[in-house]
């Protein structure tokens, strides 16, 4: 799958939105969370809060952004580069294991202060949504599969499952919000994602197997 090159608006706009993102996270990191306005973010962006509306919703979904930026696109990327031979199901189960747990120290620290505040794990969750449109788009591509009805449900589900598992590692099972386990003010996640992601995923497995043989002549 070949992906044009952006134009030069579609570069200004990027550029815009990691200025926006950086920013949130460096005074997020500086002041905490609760301490930084949408007008800090845009004026340290050098934007106004109006171009700030068109990117964000709010000051968690631009902090989170800072870690989870491009990790849908990378995740559709991975499967497609993967050669056609190599199972679907083990194609997409790797490069979401690989985008969600392979971190640097930037990410790292971001994720450290995720944990500290519901509103901003609420928006680490929410994110996983955008790894439908371009999944889907890939999927299609491997199946051949021209209406993509088959491949959006794949991906669908494949957004639902690893939303199930990150749920589960930031809120363990049994514990309701407000009662999980704190260490210096930092929740402790639950077991390892990897684990959980791939058994979260386990269960799709039957339904791309199927799909890739619908897909052979």
């Amino acid at each position: 799958m070949t992906t044009p090159p952006p134009g030069l608006r579609e570069r200004k706009k990027q550029a815009t939105r990691e200025a926006l993102r950086e920013a949130a996270l460096r005074l997020a990191m500086e002041r905490g969370p609760d301490q930084v306005r949408v007008e800090d973010i845009a004026e340290a962006a050098g934007v106004s809060p109006r171009t700030y509306n068109n990117y964000f919703a709010s000051r968690e979904q631009a902090i989170v952004s800072a870690v989870t930026a491009d990790r849908e696109a990378r995740i559709a990327a991975a499967v497609a580069a993967r050669p056609a031979g190599v199972r679907l199901a083990d194609t997409v189960t790797e490069a979401v294991v690989e985008q969600y747990t392979n971190t640097g120290e930037h990410e790292h620290q971001a994720l450290l202060l995720i944990t500290t505040r519901t509103a901003l794990r609420d928006a680490f969750l929410d994110t996983t949504a955008g790894i439908e449109p371009p999944l889907t788009a890939v999927i299609a591509e491997r199946l051949g599969d021209a209406e993509a009805l088959t491949a959006r449900v794949l991906a669908a589900s494949v957004t639902a499952a690893v939303r199930i598992a990150l749920e589960g590692w930031l809120r363990p099972a049994g514990k309701a919000e407000g009662a999980e386990s704190f260490a210096g003010g930092l929740v402790v996640p639950s077991g390892s994602l990897p684990d959980r992601l791939r058994t979260a995923l386990a269960p799709l497995a039957p339904a791309f197997d199927a799909a890739e043989r619908r897909s052979q002549p």
